[in-house]
């Protein structure tokens, strides 16, 4: 969502694997980039908990004047003392001009008894820092420490810290967070307290994190001092691997990178073009896996060509159209193409074709690679593209299709896992799979 244009930012390619301690702010991290300057809020402006979508929506001048106003309050309760931000615990948060998509953000941070605090990424609360000792709190999970996404559901994956990680009162805290599509990670003081969980949209639970967004720091009401604040931005490539490598328990390699070994179906319309599953350009047919699948997850990497059009054939048998005669196709399209403005919104990106419509505008730009995982659980399904969940849905709750078409295949209990076809070069590579219960 979009609220400030953004500044112009070199990617960088170095991955940082373990946290350092507390940094001097002249020691920049290879990789990074300071947000903070040491000396003033140059960089930063002030904004409360506002929902970012409301301020987009302004004029443009009604939303420079409400920007002013709220950096005014802000320039009245922070200040910088010895290369630290110090805020008094009131006024507006301390924003980023910038906004940001995929990126490990370090910082420090030290402050006081009943502080109640945390950082927003992407405008969305929050990372959580507690007073861990503050027992009038114990209810809400300030025992528990620092560093969790405290407004995810109850129950939600993050929610809470894995373990107490906080310094005492009067010492540096150092955080590390790496932000991938709503895929969040968190290390606190070199312990890893949230492990690649989906960070909820606060002012929109059904829908994904917003696509990019400034990083914000939150006052509550107790001094709190921060310092040693940097940023790298993750490229697409360096996303898919980190989406890939998380949680890899039961996953099993479909695609040895070569041929087509372990695959049937209509070998002859695809090949195999650098390390990818590419369909042949006025081709189609699906390419199936040989095993079959009931309840699964499959990741795999995707790449389109401008208007590109393929699909993930769910539970398919290897004939007719996957769309209506397996469980589904999940389309793989270009949805931003000029040519699709006018589809119906059950036909982009990610979709159950005809049936369920998925989130739009977290497709990377035509001919860069996407990270997918699918999860097919009875008649669940959830697709998350390049950490973003798009469509969380049931068919067996489906009573309207597209053109009335009915899906005879919808109700399929187990089939082949498969690729569509539809006759542009559309590109499959880092297939694996993992059964379920």
């Amino acid at each position: 969502m979009n609220i400030r244009t953004p500044l112009l930012a070199s990617l960088a390619s170095a991955f940082l694997l373990v946290i350092a301690p507390a940094l001097s702010a002249a020691e920049v991290p290879e990789g990074f980039r300071p947000l903070f300057n040491g000396k003033d809020l140059t960089g930063w402006h002030g904004m409360p908990h506002f929902d970012p979508r409301d301020l987009a929506k302004m004029p443009a001048d009604m939303r420079d004047k409400q920007i002013a106003e709220w950096t005014k309050d802000a320039k009245d309760h922070w200040t910088v003392e010895n290369e630290e931000l110090v805020n008094d615990g009131h006024g507006a948060y301390l924003t980023t001009d910038e906004e940001f998509t995929d990126y490990e953000f370090l910082i420090d941070y030290k402050t006081v008894a009943l502080a109640d605090s945390g950082i927003y990424l992407k405008a969305n609360p929050q990372v959580q820092i507690w007073d861990y000792t503050e027992e009038a709190k114990f209810s809400i999970g300030a025992n528990k420490g620092s560093g969790g996404l405290w407004n995810n559901s109850p129950g939600a994956a993050g929610k809470d810290p894995s373990e107490l990680a906080d310094k005492a009162f009067g010492e540096w805290n150092s955080f590390k967070i790496r932000q991938i599509g709503a895929r969040t990670s968190v290390w606190l003081n070199g312990k890893h307290v949230v492990d690649n969980a989906i960070m909820e949209n606060y002012f929109d639970r059904p829908s994904p994190l917003f696509l990019k967004g400034p990083i914000m720091l939150q006052t509550h009401g107790g001094e709190i001092r921060w310092k040693n604040i940097f940023i790298r931005e993750i490229p697409a490539e360096e996303a898919n691997r980190i989406l890939a490598e998380s949680h890899v328990d039961g996953f099993e390699s479909k695609f040895n990178g070569t041929d087509l070994t372990g695959w049937g179906g209509a070998n002859d319309n695809y090949e195999v073009v650098d390390g990818a599953i590419r369909c042949k350009a006025g081709h189609g047919g699906i390419l199936h896996t040989t095993d079959e699948y009931s309840n699964f997850v499959v990741r795999l990497e995707f790449q389109v060509p401008p208007g590109g059009n393929n699909g993930l054939a769910i539970r398919t048998d290897g004939t007719g159209d996957p769309a209506y005669a397996a469980m589904c196709e999940l389309q793989v399209l270009d949805s931003e193409h000029e040519k699709y403005a006018k589809l119906d919104a059950r036909q982009y990106h990610g979709s159950a074709y005809g049936m369920i419509p998925a989130k739009r505008g977290f497709l990377r730009p035509a001919g860069t690679w996407n990270f997918q995982e699918v999860t097919v659980d009875g008649s669940k399904i959830k697709v998350e593209v390049n950490g973003n969940i798009i469509l969380d849905g049931d068919l067996s709750t489906v009573t309207e299709y597209m053109a009335n078409s009915p899906h005879p295949g919808k109700d399929r209990k187990t089939g082949f896992f498969g690729f569509a076809g539809h006759n542009d070069p559309v590109s499959f590579r880092n297939v694996s799979i993992k059964r379920l219960p």
